[in-house]
């Protein structure tokens, strides 16, 4: 798996990993890890895409830097909507008959 004999092993250097990291006080959000369904090597994303099978139609293996990164294409919100995404206004509303009884 990573090359430990042991679960301890692994939470050891896990807690490790993650205290250097926060600790460096450099850390930031990085895409590729946070936008990505996969990260890794080619042949990892591309099994991670066949596994998906039909849930990963239209999504992209493409190259990052020093790794590859299964992903959703992206599209921009609104490019569609045109005017439609204007003041609703007046037209859209309903008076509703409302009796006390």
């Amino acid at each position: 798996m990573v090359g430990v004999e042991s679960y301890d092993q692994v939470r050891h250097y896990h807690k490790g990993w993650v205290e250097e990291y926060v600790g460096d006080g450099n850390n930031r959000r990085e895409e590729k890890w946070t936008k990505s369904i996969a990260v890794g090597g080619k042949a990892f994303v591309g099994s991670v895409k066949t596994l998906l099978g039909t849930l990963a139609k239209g999504r992209n293996v493409s190259e990052a830097a020093e790794a590859y990164q299964l992903r959703e294409p992206s599209a921009l919100y609104g490019s569609h909507f045109g005017i439609k995404n204007d003041d609703i206004g007046p037209e859209n509303r309903y008076y509703w008959d409302v009796y006390d009884e």
